[in-house]
């Protein structure tokens, strides 16, 4: 426990705030730490998410019990969509070019930063079920935490 929090809870407990006040500078403790209150909503002014989180899943059908857990902290995607910005244009038609023959068809000079922040909104809870030749079925989940 937080000291914060036993204080907050021995000022209850001497009388000196009521149980409203207590509950109130509680839950400005966890919002300031970014904790939910229990019991509450998320609500519509969310934190910036911080990680890109991809998840596959092998289906039943598979028999593997093996699963993919990817955590990109999206300051690491932000910081190369900034360095790409700031390439020459000589190199970023070379990585352009090498990202078309690995069948990417991506141009950097289109990605700007802010169009990141709308992409990872989308991401909310983004999932996609994929079936192989083999008739085995997986599940990816893509989400921003």
């Amino acid at each position: 426990m937080s000291n914060d929090r036993r204080r907050i809870l021995d000022l209850l407990a001497a009388g000196k705030i009521s149980a409203t006040e207590a509950e109130e500078l509680l839950t400005a403790l966890q919002s300031e730490a970014g904790e939910m209150p229990e019991g509450s909503q998320p609500s519509s002014t969310k934190c910036k998410p911080k990680y890109l989180r991809i998840i596959c899943e092998p289906g039943a059908e598979s028999g593997s019990k093996k699963c993919v857990n990817i955590r990109v902290p999206l300051a690491l995607i932000r910081a190369g969509i900034k360095l790409g910005s700031i390439l020459p244009g000589e190199a970023r038609d070379k990585v352009n070019q090498a990202l078309k023959e690995k069948g990417i068809n991506l141009d950097l000079d289109t990605i700007k930063p802010e169009q990141l922040d709308e992409l990872m909104a989308g991401l909310n809870d983004f999932c996609i079920d994929v079936q192989g030749d083999d008739k085995t079925a997986a599940k990816v989940k893509i989400c921003c935490e």
